[in-house]
């Protein structure tokens, strides 16, 4: 597989995790909006057709996940995707701001 890269665009209320394939010009992106203090929701997340099939739904998630992990927020897990991924990985219930399965 192609090697991923991320950036991270925030303007203090709303912000999204993007993530580009070299040599594609799509973009797949994971948005969020800030909820409070130390809190954000995973509202949405879209890959193109361009650079589906890839995983890079999945590079998304984690990278939201290990920047949770580094900088001390947790997860309200909108997107249906994300809800999805969180119902699989129970071991990651310290980062959500629910339990697995559970309605946001």
């Amino acid at each position: 597989m192609s090697e991923i890269t991320f950036a991270k665009q925030d303007d203090g209320r709303h912000g999204r995790y993007t993530a580009r394939i070299q040599g594609i010009d799509a973009e797949g992106e994971l948005t969020f909006t800030h909820r409070g203090p130390g809190v954000i929701s995973a509202d949405h997340t879209g890959v193109p057709d361009e650079i589906g099939d890839r995983g890079v739904g999945k590079a998304l998630l984690d990278h939201m996940l290990a920047d949770a992990r580094a900088n001390g927020f947790r997860i309200i897990p909108v997107c249906p995707f994300i809800r999805a991924q969180y119902a699989r990985h129970p071991e990651w219930a310290e980062l959500f701001t629910i339990k697995p399965g559970e309605a946001p």
